[in-house]
């Protein structure tokens, strides 16, 4: 089967693109938008609309895959590319990309998804969100092809068994910390609520008081709303370096605050994402893996979650090789193809490293889906839920497409 005719096109995301930069450095709120000045090249206001690129790869028998080119909330943060905006990469789609696709025979979605990810155009790299969109669209086109699920064309292009069996679907809540939990508990989230405490005096207090505070407020919610002692979520906090910033970076003070965390936590199994984010690769590694040694050597149960500066698949071994932390989140459109995806998804779970293959908010319902299934392939411990901030539009994207995939699953034994 080969690609006859390809088709690019503009679309919007499930969320914005932020300066993560400006919001760390104290940029205001005002409605829905922030006040201050941008800081991360490429942005016009420190939040802006988000985009991305649609692929669609017209087949010889007339069937249409597709694959969203996506890229993070905070682009251009964190070592990570820039900001994708589709009419500055839609005429290079159309110049260097629809030559190479449209006639290919489709044969295998690894190597056709290697092949386009380690591609050069004028001695550079293709964007990460160019690579991930092709790579959803890729492995689409075969399955369609092969009259298979993207799933089944992961796990026999990688030689895993395919084991029809739920991953618990992690729920994020964006600013509305509160309401959104509700929601998440009533719908029984496996994991929650992210909280998206990105500034100290608002969200986390300048001693950690007012994330101390929620962690409470969320064992006592979630105790008074289950209907049963059974539902016992996990919490997964994500703190974007902020927990650094009052300590002084101090892997002493950190672990010792993350610690105190346990009591209001009461009995839930709590983990923080980012608590520092020093500003570079190398010494992101160090600075995690002296946190995690320092809770391990007080007995605390809390894990850690690296995010900042795990962006390739390169990283995540480097992070897991380091054993700098409990969990690596494998933000899926920072590793450009997704098949960079189902690999560290796979060296994580061999070298004894949890996997949180997550993403970002700024995604579609394409990428959504095309995650859900090399999730259930490779197996990932935690899977975000997506995209958006509104928690029930992702939550059902991902959630329905998995109870499809288990039931045909299933149903062919």
């Amino acid at each position: 089967m080969k690609i006859q005719k390809v088709l690019f096109t503009k679309g919007t995301t499930g969320f914005f693109f932020d300066d993560q930069t400006a919001i760390k450095n104290g940029a205001s709120m005002d409605g829905f938008i922030y006040k201050g000045k941008v800081l991360t090249d490429g942005f016009e206001q420190i939040r802006q609309a988000g985009e991305c690129v649609s692929v669609l790869l017209i087949l010889e028998n007339g069937q249409v895959a597709q694959g969203d080119c996506a890229a993070v909330q905070y682009s251009g943060a964190g070592g990570r590319d820039p900001l994708f905006l589709a009419d500055r990469y839609i005429p290079f789609m159309e110049k260097h990309l629809r030559p190479l696709l449209e006639g290919l025979e489709l044969d295998s979605f690894r190597k056709l998804a290697e092949k386009f990810d380690s591609l050069l155009i004028e001695g550079k790299p293709l964007h990460t969100a160019i690579r991930y969109g092709i790579s959803q669209a890729l492995l689409d086109a075969i399955a369609k092809a092969e009259n298979k699920l993207m799933a089944e064309v992961v796990a026999e292009d990688y030689q895993i068994p395919l084991i029809p069996e739920r991953v618990p679907i992690f729920a994020q809540s964006g600013d509305d910390r509160y309401n959104n939990v509700d929601k998440m508990i009533l719908k029984k989230a496996d994991v929650l609520p992210h909280a998206l405490i990105n500034h100290v005096d608002s969200k986390l207090g300048r001693n950690g008081e007012l994330l101390s505070e929620y962690v409470g407020w969320l064992a006592k919610r979630i105790t008074s709303l289950r209907v049963d002692s059974i539902y016992k979520p996990c919490l997964h906090i994500d703190v974007y370096g902020t927990i650094g910033l009052i300590f002084d970076n101090s892997a002493t003070k950190v672990a010792s605050y993350l610690k105190s965390l346990e009591t209001p936590a009461n009995g839930f199994e709590l983990y923080i994402e980012g608590p520092v984010d020093v500003g570079h690769r190398e010494r992101q590694v160090d600075a995690l893996a002296a946190i995690t040694k320092e809770l391990n050597r007080i007995g605390s149960t809390v894990k850690i979650v690296a995010d900042e500066w795990c962006n390739t698949k390169e990283d995540v071994i480097l992070f897991t090789d380091a054993k700098s932390c409990h969990m690596v989140q494998i933000k899926t459109p920072d590793l450009g193809s997704i098949h960079n995806t189902v690999e560290s998804v796979l060296y994580c779970r061999k070298n004894g490293m949890e996997a949180y293959q997550g993403g970002t908010c700024n995604e579609t319902d394409l990428s959504a889906k095309a995650c859900l299934h090399v999730a259930i392939a490779a197996r990932a411990e935690r899977l975000l839920a997506k995209p958006g901030m509104g928690f029930d539009e992702g939550y059902m994207i991902v959630n329905n497409e998995m109870e499809r995939v288990l039931a045909v699953l299933k149903a062919k034994g």
